[in-house]
């Protein structure tokens, strides 16, 4: 099985690439730029840029599978002030390398969704009812980087209708792990959390900025789990989106605690202005349970352990 995976030097998409070679895929990786934190085990890796169309048709020439991760994405303080970029980018990037895999004959294609497809009206308490796949609509979801996710969750269904070609919808809530941004502005609530405490671990000042009062709320995925997801998800013959996370909420407040405990020092929180983000969000597993026989093995704790662990060493050897 020769499978193509986009963004393949982003976070996910290394993990993905490593985890694809292991079962025993032959795997081209395709993104803008080198992997910054470890090389590629993908068999092919190639530097293009996907937003171009003659750049972008060629890519899954003799490609079984595409997962498309590719796209311009981050933190909460990124997806907040990078509209118009994300929504011209994202936009861009998909539809080019979803018409390639159809004109080149691709069978399946996976399409990485995100949980900020869902309405902001139903996240405005921190113990917000659990997300179902189907509270998608009536649609308002998160900013311009919801709004690109949600429509092409549409465009996807369109193209498997009018052409041969299968889709897969993922829908991602936050995934966290190692081999991932940090440091660099596109880093999200878990990185950024355990980078802070490691200074505070490495300097001696317990403390600590956190956006607002701490007290949304959010679950989160470690990535060996996300990576099983995704691969069980695209053998399926489920179509429709799919939501991966885990059911577990915490408070930002709760995460840094973890992570403090984790690190073994005593923190001192200083809430500062900042975005937020929804006040509350957190999935309902069931479909995932019953369409893929899938939920979340990694506790929250053991895998901010294993994230902690490679962050502090980049800590120690930057600061």
């Amino acid at each position: 099985m020769r499978v193509l995976v986009t963004g393949a030097a982003g976070f996910i998409g290394y993990h993905l690439t490593r985890y694809l070679k292991e079962l025993g895929y032959w795997v081209r990786g395709v993104d803008i730029k080198r992997p910054e934190l470890g090389d590629s085990e993908a068999d092919e890796f190639w530097i293009l840029d996907l937003r171009l169309e003659h750049v972008a048709l060629g890519v899954p020439r003799n490609i079984d599978w595409v997962f498309g991760l590719a796209a311009d994405m981050g933190g909460m303080g990124f997806i907040s002030e990078n509209h118009a970029r994300i929504a011209r980018n994202n936009t861009l990037i998909n539809l080019n390398m979803l018409e390639a895999a159809a004109r080149n004959g691709v069978e399946r294609y996976l399409f990485t969704s995100s949980a900020c497809v869902y309405p902001n009206y139903r996240q405005t308490e921190a113990d917000a009812p659990l997300l179902k796949e189907a509270d998608a609509y009536p649609a308002d979801p998160q900013g311009a980087y919801g709004w690109e996710k949600l429509y092409f969750e549409r465009v996807c269904g369109y193209y498997a209708d009018d052409y041969d070609i299968q889709t897969r919808i993922v829908r991602f809530h936050n995934c966290y792990g190692s081999h991932g941004a940090w440091d660099n502005g596109r880093e999200k609530a878990p990185a950024a959390l355990c980078r802070k405490v490691a200074v505070a671990k490495k300097t001696g000042n317990p403390e600590i900025e956190i956006w607002g009062d701490g007290e949304q709320t959010r679950s989160f995925m470690y990535i060996d789990d996300c990576l099983r997801g995704v691969v069980t998800l695209m053998e399926s013959d489920y179509a429709e989106p799919l939501q991966l996370g885990s059911d577990r909420a915490v408070t930002i407040n709760e995460l840094a605690d973890i992570i403090a405990d984790i690190a073994g020092i005593e923190i001192v929180k200083k809430h500062i202005i900042g975005p937020q983000g929804v006040r509350g969000r957190n999935a309902d597993l069931s479909l995932a349970k019953e369409v893929l026989g899938w939920q979340p093995e990694v506790s929250l704790e053991d895998g901010l352990a294993q994230t902690y662990r490679w962050i502090e060493e980049q800590v120690r050897e930057t600061l």
